[in-house]
């Protein structure tokens, strides 16, 4: 397992919405077209989506044939391993030594848990042993300027930031320090907005721009932050920002406590040809609750061992 001890028993606890309404279904004796209607509805409730469902049960009604399959939880396994397979092209480690300093460009909508997600990111870039510079790159909002500083001091990690003034020029401060100190890891806050706004998109092409200038090939990671009780709606999100500045990556929040956690399912599919890595999800508040993405995890949270 990638995440810390006792991390699949948190993933499991914040996934149980979603595990209770899947699980319940295979409680009888019977395969029967009752059954896939019903996982039908489960997993679209789950915000699996249409074709993602549609798709799984097809690969469950072969699995089932080709292996001749009887019982309620042979099929639970079957599914199980259905989900961890469409999943697994998402699993992928983010490579923390191609660059120094590895230059991370965070964006994501407000409220999806972004400067929330670089502070433990930034915990666990210590774990790794690594050095961190954050840079305070949403200058719109004096809260999330100073929410990132109580995040740097949680973790001794220094902040740079100004109280107000040019987002990309206070990026390209910061990595111009993190190049000069010979950091490791240099993670740039955005400002959050809705894909509906063009201007500040336009905003976020000038900040990578910027971070290019003071680095030629950066930044090496644009990751996106979703918020996990989005949904469907998360799909939208990830084209618009896509088109923007050219995902590598996502980070998934806020998956404890929804019934919505079948929406990594939806992403991975809707990306099927051109995988996007989910490199964190999160199910909690905790410095450590917010783990490597897992593939068999997360289907196991999902389904039940």
């Amino acid at each position: 397992m990638i995440g810390k001890p006792g991390w699949l028993a948190r993933l499991k606890e914040g996934l149980a919405r979603t595990r209770v309404n899947l699980v319940g279904l295979f409680s009888g004796g019977v395969i029967d077209e009752q059954l896939f209607e019903e996982l039908e509805v489960a997993l679209i409730q789950a915000d699996v989506g249409v074709a993602t469902t549609r798709e799984l049960l097809d690969r469950l009604r072969a699995r089932i044939k080709l292996k001749g399959l009887k019982t309620p939880p042979e099929v639970r396994e079957a599914l199980r391993d259905e989900i961890a397979a469409l999943l697994a092209p998402c699993e992928r480690p983010l490579a923390l030594d191609r660059a120094r300093p590895l230059v991370v460009m965070v964006a994501g909508v407000n409220g999806a848990g972004k400067t929330t997600s670089i502070g433990k990111l930034a915990h666990w870039l210590a774990d790794q042993r690594k050095t961190v510079l954050l840079a305070a790159g949403d200058t719109f909002r004096a809260a999330a300027r100073e929410q990132l500083a109580i995040w740097g001091q949680r973790n001794g990690v220094e902040v740079i930031a100004q109280q107000s003034g040019d987002p990309a020029a206070v990026i390209f401060d910061a990595v111009t320090a993190a190049r000069a100190r010979g950091l490791d890891v240099l993670i740039a806050d955005t400002a959050g907005r809705l894909p509906t706004q063009l201007h500040l998109m336009d905003e976020l092409k000038r900040v990578k721009r910027a971070i290019d200038k003071a680095l030629p090939g950066a930044p090496h990671e644009v990751i996106l932050v979703l918020d996990g009780t989005n949904g469907q709606n998360a799909l939208a999100q990830v084209k618009a920002f896509d088109a923007a500045i050219g995902l590598t990556g996502l980070i998934v929040t806020k998956l404890d406590g929804t019934a919505k956690g079948g929406v990594l399912v939806a992403l991975a599919r809707e990306r099927a040809e051109r995988p996007l890595p989910i490199y964190f999800i999160g199910v909690g508040e905790g410095l450590d609750d917010l783990q490597p993405f897992a593939a068999n995890d997360f289907a196991a949270a999902l389904l039940g061992d």
